[in-house]
């Protein structure tokens, strides 16, 4: 099985950049009609790499066109980095909008407070194949108790290190936080070249992780009712964790306090640093690196020996538009398009983490260098808030500037944080 250059990672990534100019309209137009036969329309996320995606899509696509005669289902791939003006218009003209869509899973709030998604609560709860999912990607398509699509694969993190140096410098894989900062510190000292554990300060999830094995959290609360938790004495020592890391003896401010996950993935595979945290996606990048052959990936650690920090789950759903003129059909579609036989041809095309964790426990089986991001993802993850305000939140570099704040020593961690939390607070009043 071969992990594609296009990733769960890079979805998430762009899905939480795409969501600065994620659609900003009231429509909720919603159509009365479910009609048994005609076209149905399909937008789909263009990867890096189509062709395997499109060839796993067609054979879904014939067997459906089969099983329902008289349906036909055209597929367009369309660019993430314009799809914001695209959904934007699609929820505007219902005339113009497919009828089922890829969307990423940090969307799903935004997407249903601008009324463009279905709920197929009920539909969910009858498919027989739901009950497998994973409680965190079924997470990422529920908004007030509703579900708005069916997840389609999800991407995690993990912790890269150089087996070479380790070796040679007598190393130990690190079993919590603490020893993962001490052994960072250790590489940098006896390899000055290197970075020990190379981070970013624009890195919000590669971030996370320390706040969450902390104790801390994103947000609490629910829909309209969310409030910042970024400052409460668990977070705070999460930061204060993540942020010690940017120094002289680790990873120089001065380099790293800039840069995001794609660059710090990017130092590791040039040989440039001996541990990094990247994600299940990040492997074919690494393995292009200079590093080939002489890594492996454990589960990030926690605070306690043996724990597992939790991970934030990017990756992208499938949802049916409340423009629906075939409603019926659509869920089937996207029931079948999110399928476990789906998603692990997905994963033999493209290395997308299927999302049911009956199937992911099978790929791990098949494809050894899976296992640490099936173990992350067993262990627990994190997700960001059900909230439409969350899009402005990411948008605005809430986090980000709160730990580049405290790297440049321009706050301190409580008032980097009380400030992130304000901005945030602001934005949930705002989201209504």
């Amino acid at each position: 099985m071969k992990l594609s250059v296009r990733c769960a990672g890079l979805t998430a990534l762009a899905a939480l950049l795409a969501t600065a100019c994620a659609p900003q309209t009231s429509s909720n137009s919603s159509s009365d009609k479910d009609e048994k036969t005609g076209t149905l329309r399909v937008w789909l996320f263009q990867e890096v790499g189509n062709a395997p995606k499109e060839k796993v899509v067609d054979s879904v696509v014939a067997g459906f066109e089969k099983a329902h005669k008289g349906t036909k289902v055209v597929v367009e791939y369309i660019p993430i980095d314009t799809r914001a003006q695209r959904v934007k218009a699609a929820f505007n003209d219902p005339a113009s909008a497919p009828d089922v869509m890829e969307y990423g899973n940090t969307d799903t709030a935004g997407y249903v407070k601008d009324g463009g998604l279905l709920d197929v609560t009920k539909e969910f709860g009858d498919w027989s194949e739901a009950k497998d999912t994973d409680p965190t990607a079924k997470q990422s398509v529920t908004v007030d108790g509703k579900l708005y699509g069916a997840p389609f694969y999800v991407g995690v993190r993990a912790l890269y290190y150089r087996t070479d140096v380790f070796k040679e410098l007598g190393l130990s894989v690190p079993k919590t936080m603490d020893e993962l900062a001490s052994t960072a510190r250790a590489i940098r000292a006896a390899e000055p070249e290197l970075y020990g554990l190379v981070v970013g300060g624009a890195y919000t999830y590669g971030a996370m992780p320390f706040v969450w094995a902390n104790g801390g959290e994103l947000a609490n609360g629910k829909s309209g009712s969310y409030a910042s938790g970024i400052d409460s004495p668990e977070a705070r020592k999460g930061i204060k964790a993540y942020t010690s890391l940017f120094g002289d003896d680790n990873c120089p401010a001065a380099k790293c306090a800039g840069m995001g996950g794609n660059d710090t993935i990017s130092a590791f595979a040039a040989g440039k640093a001996g541990m990094a945290i990247g994600g299940d996606f990040s492997h074919t990048a690494v393995e292009a690196g200079k590093v080939k052959g002489k890594y492996a990936v454990v589960p990030l650690p926690g605070v306690k020996s043996g724990s597992i920090a939790p991970a934030f789950a990017g990756g992208n759903n499938i949802g049916v538009l409340k423009s629906t003129s075939h409603r019926t059909l659509a869920v089937q579609l996207m029931e079948q398009l999110a399928s476990k036989k789906t998603q692990g041809e997905l994963f033999d095309a493209m290395g997308f983490l299927p999302t049911f964790t009956d199937v992911r426990q099978q790929v791990a089986r098949q494809e050894p260098f899976v296992k640490p991001f099936v173990r992350t993802l067993s262990a627990g993850t994190k997700f960001v808030p059900a909230s439409p305000a969350w899009a402005q939140i990411d948008s605005s570099l809430v986090l980000p500037t709160m730990f580049q704040e405290v790297i440049s020593g321009k706050k301190d961690v409580a008032k980097a944080s009380d400030d992130a939390a304000k901005k945030m607070n602001d934005a949930f009043g705002s989201a209504g």
